[in-house]
């Protein structure tokens, strides 16, 4: 990988699903299958997401809507591969994009 990269991080919850699958791990499936160097899953203590209502850990066991966030980077080109197909895997979530150098 050079040394300037690109980090993607997706924000979701732990509810949203792809083809009746959980997401995040769908978009970790995706990402592998398409040869990116790695992502990981980050889960939340407690968050929001859109206009839903604060979640918490004490509630986890309510609905199971903690946010998670899904991080991965890699090199232009690879990000620029799985984009079309993790835009339409997150529909209307938050997807940020930054450059990064690696030490």
């Amino acid at each position: 990988m050079p040394d300037d990269a690109v980090k993607i991080s997706v924000y979701i919850n732990e509810a949203d699903q792809w083809q009746h699958r959980p997401l995040h791990l769908e978009i970790l499936r995706m990402l592998h299958s398409h040869g990116l160097s790695g992502g990981t899953v980050l889960r939340a203590v407690a968050g929001f997401t859109g206009q839903g209502e604060v979640q918490s850990t004490s509630l986890v066991d309510v609905g199971g809507k903690l946010p998670l966030v899904v991080e991965f980077i890699d090199s232009t080109d690879a990000v620029e591969r799985v984009m079309p197909l993790l835009k339409e895997m997150a529909g209307r979530r938050l997807i940020v994009r930054q450059r990064v150098q690696l030490a």
